[in-house]
């Protein structure tokens, strides 16, 4: 008789990971198995052959998957557990695919994208050096900081194509699934068949392509967001997070984990190298890959000799001369995107939010149409004529009259990217335009809709950060931003670092190739830093402001944080809750660690519920785990290294 400890995918008892079962055959350590728990039947994981224990053990029912799970990904999986503080259950309910005891069909052979034709790859200098630096490099994470347009994904390219001459397997990490078409696209003319895993996937499709991945007998290439990680891959040379600032590469659910933390991990577990490829990386990343001593590789020329810089028109919000013919789109912006289609070409408008307006106001009473439950201002979507709210997505009819005095005059004020592409019409009624944000449906995403987007169907594209990312358009000579500095005024640490990169990230979608192309960004705020360098896409002079600013305020990289949300019905159980800890805390946690609040949350109501939060910061990261013993297990919710305080 053999004897394994197994993990389930279910928390049985709060603080156990794995349970003893027997087997009267060997199971291979990664072997995915059925397991009795009380009256339930769960799938679990053999983690560990051990020896007979002194208690009675049940057997493991059943063998779901013969072939085990990688080691490195055990390894990962574990890791992660320890690393977040989060129960290995709920990190396994993230790496494997649902309906694991479901019989699928094979999976069938990826579409070729034949958008272009780059199959014999010519490096500039900057290129052949990073390509060399990485090749001859040992095994770790590099930092790959080329300017928009620099070639990275060429390097990229390269680099999987030496991996897979080696045997082995190579993962490639977007930010968006809006991305994926395009990496796809200029892969796929140098790779057979990759492997694509998103979040869009059907349960079915999610389950064939991790299997395929798992009994894969020759090096594949897979590309994904951030879930590609855990793609069962059994010998990994390569792990490219391209776009590697962007936020979405942290979980937002538990396991709270960061791709880039995990990507680093894996890659050590595989003796593999890890790249994380950005115009505008993170001031963490820059500062501890500086301080790590790991190669910091930087291409400051576009991969186009012929390409021409972008010319950069600012345009002050606060001098309303340059807004004579409209309320919001400048004479100047609206005559150059006249000029673009003119000339038969692209324009892109920016805008970091969604929705026709953010506040919906009776001039004669004052009163403003909120949430009932998140207590935050509805925004209109006037295509629905419907109030939304961005958080619960509660929805109610748009008034004609005042609901507490009955006057009719409502007024809706601010502006939102519908609203933009309903103006857009009205200026350009010819013009094919195409919104492209959160309230997109399946079929008019980016990524449904990218190839109308790069061979140039769609005459002008109004689109929040999804348009502002990675996207390289031949057709397109025009950008426009319609409010700058629109993220600065949040209360949170990371605001100027999250414009300067949307800035600099939107401005680099033109200046591509050698045709002569123009930005005009609105801003009140002109002469900003993040703004004034995001534009300059001046990343080491706004890199040396922050860092100094991160310093001074002691914030990372230059501390760790734990967040502490409570959420409570009502508004004296939230304050009394957030109160009674922060007094237990003070008392229990280590002298170096600093407690900040407790404050009401910055989405203080959510769901009919109240909200308040500490901020603990510490110069050991372990302090600030020794703190989680303290918090108590209902109402309240932990994120260690959060991105962003709101």
């Amino acid at each position: 008789m053999y004897y394994y400890e197994v993990a389930p995918n279910q928390i049985v008892r709060p603080g156990q990971d794995v349970f003893t079962y027997s087997s009267d055959s060997l199971v291979a350590i990664g072997t995915i198995v059925t397991i009795p728990v009380g009256k339930k039947t769960m799938i679990g994981v053999v983690m560990k052959a051990v020896k007979k224990p002194s208690y009675a053990t049940k057997p493991i029912a059943s063998v779901i998957e013969p072939t085990p799970l990688p080691e490195p990904l055990l390894s990962l999986a574990q890791w992660l557990a320890s690393y977040y503080v989060t129960p290995l259950a709920l990190v396994l309910q993230t790496l494997l695919p649902r309906g694991l005891q479901t019989t699928r069909r094979t999976r069938e052979s990826a579409i070729h994208s034949s958008l272009r034709d780059r199959t014999k790859i010519v490096f500039n200098k900057d290129q052949a050096r990073a390509v060399a630096t990485i090749t001859e490099g040992e095994p770790g994470t590099f930092l790959l900081q080329g300017i928009t347009g620099s070639g990275k994904t060429e390097i990229y390219i390269e680099a999987a194509r030496q991996s897979i001459a080696r045997g082995k397997s190579v993962i490639i990490l977007v930010p968006e699934i809006a991305l994926t078409s395009q990496i796809i696209a200029e892969f796929s003319h140098h790779f057979e068949d990759i492997l694509v895993v998103h979040s869009t996937m059907t349960e079915a499709q999610r389950h064939t392509t991790w299997k395929e991945a798992l009994n894969a007998t020759t090096p594949r290439v897979v590309i994904g967001a951030r879930s590609a990680l855990f793609t069962p891959l059994h010998s990994i040379g390569l792990i490219v997070v391209d776009e590697s600032h962007e936020p979405s590469f942290k979980q937002e659910q538990a396991p709270r984990y960061s791709a880039l933390r995990a990507a680093t991990m894996l890659g050590r577990f595989h003796d593999a190298k890890v790249v994380f490829g950005s115009a505008t990386p993170s001031i963490a990343d820059r500062y501890m890959a500086e301080h790590a001593e790991r190669p910091v590789i930087t291409l400051t020329t576009s991969a186009r000799a012929t390409a021409v810089a972008p010319t950069v028109s600012i345009i002050d919000m606060t001098n309303r001369v340059n807004f004579q013919g409209h309320s919001f789109l400048s004479k100047q912006l609206i005559a150059q995107i006249e000029a673009t289609l003119t000339e038969g070409k692209q324009a892109l408008i920016f805008h970091n939010r969604r929705g026709s307006a953010s506040t919906t106001l009776c001039e004669s009473c004052g009163w403003s149409a909120q949430c009932p439950r998140c207590f935050v201002p509805l925004t209109l979507h006037a295509d629905q004529h419907l109030l939304r709210c961005h958080i619960c997505n509660h929805q109610e009819k748009a008034p004609t009259a005042c609901p507490v005095c009955g006057s009719a005059d409502i007024i809706y004020k601010g502006f939102g990217t519908k609203l933009i592409e309903s103006e857009l019409h009205k200026l350009f009624p010819k013009a094919t335009i195409a919104r492209f944000d959160a309230d997109n449906d399946a079929k008019q995403t980016v990524n449904a809709r990218y190839n109308e987007l790069y061979d140039g169907s769609i005459d002008i594209a109004v689109g929040t950060q999804v348009v502002a990312k990675g996207l390289d358009l031949p057709h397109l000579r025009t950008v426009g931003v319609i409010q700058a500095d629109s993220g600065l005024a949040l209360p949170d640490f990371s605001a100027t670092e999250r414009t300067f990169q949307l800035l600099a990230q939107v401005v680099g979608r033109v200046g591509r190739n050698e045709h002569a192309t123009q930005v005009i960004v609105q801003s009140y705020q002109p002469d900003h830093p993040s703004v004034k360098y995001g534009l300059a896409q001046d990343y080491e002079s706004f890199y040396t402001q922050a860092i100094a600013e991160r310093q001074k305020a002691v914030f990372p990289p230059f501390t760790h944080l734990l967040k502490l949300t409570c959420s409570y019905k009502s508004e004296a159980a939230a304050i009394r809750g957030a109160k009674t800890l922060a007094d237990s805390l003070r008392t229990a946690v280590h002298k170096d660690v600093t407690i900040l609040g407790p404050t009401p949350a910055f989405y203080e109501r959510q769901r009919d519920s109240y909200r308040w939060q500490l901020i603990l910061k510490s110069p050991r990261r372990e302090y600030l785990i020794d703190a989680l013993v303290h918090v108590p297990a209902s109402h309240w919710q932990s994120e260690l290294d959060p991105t962003s305080l709101l």
